[in-house]
């Protein structure tokens, strides 16, 4: 994503007051099918991350259950060993992928609120009267995309934890730490060290996917120019 164009930004829509009626609905259909564009491209993307989730998931609990049977099956012995951290490694390099594709879902739909905000303006500008009637936020700013994603309570962090994107990060960083203690546990027959090992693996995977999402949601606005800002209150 590049910076937008820069420009006066004072007045967006000081045009539309110039426009006949005949350009004005021109405008607005032109408005109206690049808006249900966008809607189009957000769900798809929704859809196909949510997919893309259920599907790791459904290989996490595969994996699991057989790394059950083979214990049975080998009473814990043997190759058990080596099956286990094959399975672990294949789960942790998926989550890893999945975990990618969350993360820039979020930013897309970062974009795509943004680039929905600023039609709202434009509707706006050609139809002032109509501000009443929207509930999402019409100005392509922080507290405007909050006014989307929260339109009726103010953003806390219960809604960020509440999410599917904290779901796979906790599942993801929960593999990373197993993964991390059984590898330890067959170099160094430690319970104690592999133990250690999987938590401090565990919580550094969490708070560095975190990290890396913020890094990404900030890119944005560093990136982005807004042509509308929220009057403070």
């Amino acid at each position: 994503m590049t910076a937008d164009a820069s420009g006066p930004v004072s007045s967006p829509g000081d045009d539309a007051a110039r426009l006949t009626d005949a350009q004005k609905s021109l405008r607005a259909q032109m408005l109206a099918t690049e808006h249900w564009s966008l809607l189009a491209s957000r769900s798809t993307t929704q859809s196909e991350v949510l997919t893309r989730i259920a599907i790791f998931l459904t290989l996490v609990s595969a994996g699991l259950v057989t790394l059950g049977v083979l214990g049975n099956a080998t009473q814990f012995s043997g190759w058990f060993g080596v099956a286990a951290l094959g399975v672990l490694f294949l789960l942790v390099v998926l989550g890893t992928i999945t975990q990618l594709r969350v993360f820039n879902t979020a930013t897309e739909d970062l974009v795509y609120v943004l680039a929905m905000n600023r039609l709202r303006a434009a509707y706006l500008d050609l139809d002032p009267g109509i501000e009443p009637y929207f509930m999402m936020g019409t100005t392509d700013d922080l507290r405007g995309t909050q006014q989307t994603y929260y339109a009726f309570a103010a953003r806390n962090r219960a809604q960020v934890f509440a999410s599917s994107m904290m779901l796979i990060l906790v599942v993801h960083a929960a593999l990373v730490g197993l993964f991390g203690g059984a590898l330890t546990y067959a170099l160094a027959a430690s319970v104690a060290w592999s133990i250690t090992v999987g938590v401090i693996l565990a919580l550094a995977a969490f708070v560095g996917w975190m990290a890396w999402g913020y890094r990404g949601y900030f890119s944005v606005w560093q990136l982005h120019q807004p042509l509308r800002s929220m009057p403070d209150a």
